[in-house]
C-alpha cells in the first residue's frame, strides 16, 4: 500500500462524515419543525401552496390546511416545507414629513401627468433607430438604391 492511496481514501471517509453530518443535521431541524407544528401558523407545502393551519391530527401524521376562507385540504406532516412568517410593514422614516399633495418629480406619483419640471420637455424615446438621425437616414436610402436597377 503507497501512502498516498491511504492519503486518498482518509480524505474520501473524512468528506463523506462532514456530508452525512450536515444532512443528518437538516433532517433533524426539519423533524422537529414538523413535530412542532400547531394550528394558526402560516405555511408552505413542499408543492408551494400557501395557507394556515387549522388542525394537527398527531396519530395519522395529517396536518388541515385552510388555503382560502372555506377551503381546507388535508397534507401529510412530511409534505409542509416550512413555515411563513407573517410581512412586517414598517414605516419609513420621512414618509410622513411631505405633504401629501406635493410630490416629487420622477415619482409614480406624476407618471401619468403630462407635465414636465420647470419647462423641461419630457423626454421621447423612438421605438426603433430610424428616427435618431435625420441626415443619415436619406444617404443610407440612397446607397442601397443605387445597387439596383429598375428596368
Amino acid at each position: 500500500m503507497d501512502i498516498s492511496f491511504i492519503l486518498i481514501l482518509a480524505l474520501a471517509a473524512g468528506a463523506m462524515f462532514l456530508m452525512t453530518s450536515r444532512t443528518r443535521k437538516q433532517q433533524r431541524q426539519a423533524q422537529s419543525f414538523r413535530a412542532n407544528l400547531a394550528p394558526g401558523q402560516e405555511v408552505m407545502t413542499g408543492s408551494g401552496m400557501f395557507g394556515t393551519i387549522v388542525d394537527v391530527d398527531e396519530e395519522a401524521d395529517i396536518v388541515t390546511v385552510e388555503s382560502t376562507p372555506g377551503n381546507q385540504s388535508r397534507w401529510l406532516r412530511a409534505a409542509i416545507a416550512k413555515l411563513v412568517e407573517p410581512p412586517v410593514e414598517t414605516e419609513e422614516p420621512g414618509e410622513g414629513d411631505a405633504a401629501e399633495g406635493a410630490a416629487v418629480y420622477g415619482s409614480a406619483a406624476d407618471a401619468g401627468t403630462p407635465a414636465s419640471k420647470e419647462g423641461v420637455d419630457d423626454l421621447v424615446v423612438p421605438d426603433d433607430l430610424s428616427g435618431l438621425t435625420s441626415d443619415g437616414a436619406d444617404t443610407d436610402r440612397d446607397r442601397r438604391d443605387e445597387g439596383t436597377d429598375s428596368k
